[in-house]
């Protein structure tokens, strides 16, 4: 899942996609079908990219994106209005190490609102380009072994002059 340039924004609702990036903040669109533009000054919003949150686990944070992966293999994913137990005991499934007390109701509820928004987008299936490919196991194949001449070392290359300005000179 390629979860690059995907945010959460303070005090709105849903989820952004970061489109560029100017002096004061960034400009955002929002995923839903509206496709709503948004410039969020980083004074005054705070900004969460999807690829480096984590959640509060009993040993050790788990990254959102390894619950989003165990979500899409989840056969039944409760809806965001569901109560409080059947949500828990849902995220027990897909975050078994989640720390209990830290992890709240609403907390659960917006992982799987945010779920609900990326599973019908692209970027959904696509591989995460940070993550390293798996090694792929190759026979080796015979090479016929042929002398090339040596390449004779390239020349340094010159340096390009500046072009001088022209500077006009007037006696008054």
């Amino acid at each position: 899942m390629n979860l690059q340039g995907i945010v959460s924004v303070s005090g709105k609702p849903g989820l952004w996609k970061a489109l560029a990036q100017n002096k004061t903040g960034y400009v955002l669109e929002s995923l839903d079908a509206q496709k709503t533009k948004l410039i969020a000054n980083l004074s005054t919003a705070k900004l969460a990219a999807l690829s480096e949150i984590t959640i509060f686990g009993v040993e050790d944070d788990i990254r959102l994106t390894d619950v989003l992966e165990r979500m899409k293999t989840a056969s039944n994913i409760p809806d965001v209005k569901a109560d409080g137990k059947a949500l828990r005991t849902f995220f027990y499934e897909v975050a078994p190490d989640h720390d209990e007390e830290k992890v709240y109701s609403s907390d659960i509820k917006k992982v799987i609102a945010w779920f609900q928004i990326l599973k019908p987008l692209p970027i959904f299936e696509e591989a995460d380009p940070t993550q390293a490919p798996a090694p792929v196991a190759e026979e080796p194949v015979a090479e016929a072994v042929t002398a090339e001449p040596e390449a004779e070392p390239a020349a340094p290359k010159a340096k390009a002059k500046k072009p001088q300005k022209s500077r006009i000179i007037g006696f008054f």
